[in-house]
């Protein structure tokens, strides 16, 4: 509809300049909108507000003239003035209509578009360091990273979904030896204990299994346990796999899948980092000071410049990430998306003034980012902190087991990535209006529950002959669903575009709303069989959104509750 309403608009202007009220070289952007009130029409356009200063008029001269321009169309019933210069137009019952029959059409298809145009994405996302079971935090990564990817591939890009695996540096060695002291039979109250090492539950279990010279098989990597509690090599590489192993199902008990899991030791063993480094070098981008070798990040925006390669040989943690994302351009990802928690803020500037120093020919502003802020637990009022098997901090297994996987995940992403998030246990669980997730899937299952009393009523549903009624419904409640059906569309592409899948839990709760105030205030099965198709196949169009929309976030539509 915003794309009819455009068109005519651009009719109108195209009028005006053959009057030669607007100037035929006058740059015309046209915006169309919905409306936040119903009584101000179904969509608005602020086009007269932005040529008024360069036609010299009034805005509200200017949008009378735009509006006595506009071609005659059945799309429209009214057209309005309002407020300083606004142009609102009302659409004929018929044309809010027309979306329950194009629903009713493309099903699962609806709100999908092309607008991607088949390029190339890759997003990042979870990239927990193999060290311990992954944490509520990165449970929110997993859900706002995979709804990025279900929401790009809505808005047809061709989605590669990548988790880095940390599996260098001083916490991996940490790792290994907290596992070879329980392996030794030590524990954390031992004064032989690692100074920074893990002290979770999980500790004992991959020291036992690898004294059991178990087989672990995590993606490509396949070890066995050898049983030797003085090997620390030996124990690194099992503990690896074996924590990737864990990681990995848990992501697949919470619907979350990918296409490539990196090693972060690939870039060493391969000389990347290395080759990374002389690049920086060559360009003259470095310099040593201290004993260290130093980026000229200032150059680039820093505020200060950054140590590359401390005095003891080892690199500082920016660098291998430099040499990741060469390696994602040379994949040939122009556009790459890292979903991260906000304490990664700090390492933004720097990554990208390493990539541009460079001088690969990689675009500025590479990668795109997604900080998601910190999640607070709670229960029962009061904040939960601690996992028993973590034994520090709450599991995203643990959430999983407490609400489920549907709840977990639509509570996780259902508020913007940078707003701080408190998952409430009890209102998870809870089968209320007052749980949101509840709230949409029991709108989803009342419509299949209609379907099932008009069989049970032996009386059938025909979805041609609703389409045919759709313009006998003219209460106010079903002209506001078919209004916000209209709307998921510009949703999913705008979601898309802003990279804000909590836009579609917001969506979702409002649509649920409507539906459970019309279907509580209105007979659905009635005598009149016109009216008792058309208002099922307003339904039936409702559930269908829905169902399209949880996919979305990867929240299941239950046909029954």
């Amino acid at each position: 509809m915003k794309q009819q309403v455009a068109e005519l608009l651009s009719q109108a202007i195209d009028h005006l300049k053959a009057q030669n009220i607007v100037a035929q070289d006058q740059a015309v952007r046209i915006m169309v909108d919905n409306t936040r009130d119903k009584s101000h029409g179904d969509l608005a356009s602020n086009l007269a507000l932005t040529l008024a200063k360069p036609c010299a008029k009034p805005p509200r001269d200017m949008a009378q003239l735009i509006i006595d321009s506009l071609p005659a169309s059945e799309l429209v019933s009214k057209v309005e003035i309002a407020g300083p210069g606004f142009i609102n137009f009302y659409l004929n019952a018929s044309s809010s209509a027309e979306i329950v029959s194009e629903i009713l059409s493309k099903q699962a298809a609806f709100g999908r578009n092309d607008s991607g145009a088949g390029a190339k994405v890759q997003v990042e996302f979870v990239s927990a360091n193999p060290t311990g079971p992954l944490h509520v935090g990165h449970g929110r990564g997993a859900a706002v990273g995979d709804s990025l990817c279900r929401l790009l591939d809505a808005n047809g890009w061709q989605v590669t979904r990548e988790f880095y695996y940390n599996d260098a540096g001083a916490q991996i060695q940490n790792l290994a030896l907290s596992v070879q002291a329980r392996a030794k039979g030590a524990t954390p109250e031992d004064a032989s204990w690692p100074a920074d090492g893990y002290q979770g539950q999980y500790i004992v279990e991959v020291a036992e299994s690898y004294l059991r010279c178990d087989k672990i098989d995590a993606d490509d990597q396949h070890v066995i346990g050898a049983g030797d509690a003085d090997d620390l090599d030996a124990i690194r590489q099992f503990a690896v796999a074996y924590l990737r192993r864990e990681q990995d199902l848990d992501l697949k008990a919470f619907g979350v899948e990918f296409d490539v899991f990196f090693l972060e030791s690939s870039l060493y063993n391969d000389g990347k980092v290395e080759a990374t480094v002389q690049q920086l070098i060559d360009n003259g981008y470095t310099y040593e000071k201290d004993g260290a070798l130093w980026l000229k990040t200032t150059e680039f925006g820093d505020d200060k410049d950054r140590v590359m390669r401390k005095k003891d040989g080892g690199y500082t943690y920016f660098l291998p990430d430099v040499a990741y994302h060469k390696d994602k351009f040379e994949r040939g990802f122009s556009r790459v998306i890292n979903e991260q928690g906000a304490d990664h803020h700090s390492t933004v500037t720097r990554v990208r003034a390493g990539i541009q120093a460079l001088n690969a020919g990689i675009p500025e502003g590479y990668p795109d980012y997604v900080l998601h802020q910190m999640v607070m637990v709670t229960k029962g009022g009061e904040e939960v902190k601690l996992s028993k098997r973590a034994g520090t901090y709450v599991t995203l297994r643990d959430l999983i087991d407490e609400v489920g996987r549907d709840a977990t995940r639509y509570f996780l992403v259902s508020r913007k990535a940078d707003s701080q998030l408190t998952f409430d246990i009890d209102l998870a669980r809870s089968q209320s209006n007052d749980n949101p997730v509840y709230y949409i899937q029991y709108a989803h299952a009342r419509v299949h529950a209609l379907l099932r009393k008009l069989s049970v009523e032996q009386m059938s549903f025909d979805p041609q002959a609703g389409i045919e009624a759709l313009g006998q419904l003219e209460l106010d409640d079903e002209r506001e669903l078919m209004t916000q059906l209209r709307r998921y569309p510009d949703v999913v592409k705008s979601a898309g575009q802003n990279l804000e899948p909590a836009n579609i839990a917001t969506y979702l709760k409002d649509l649920a709303s409507l539906f459970h105030a019309y279907y509580n205030n209105n007979r659905m099965i009635v005598d009149d069989a016109a009216l008792r198709n058309g208002r099922v196949a307003l339904a039936v169009a409702v559930g269908q959104v829905l169902a399209n929309g949880l996919d979305l976030l990867g929240v299941s539509a239950p046909e029954s509750m």
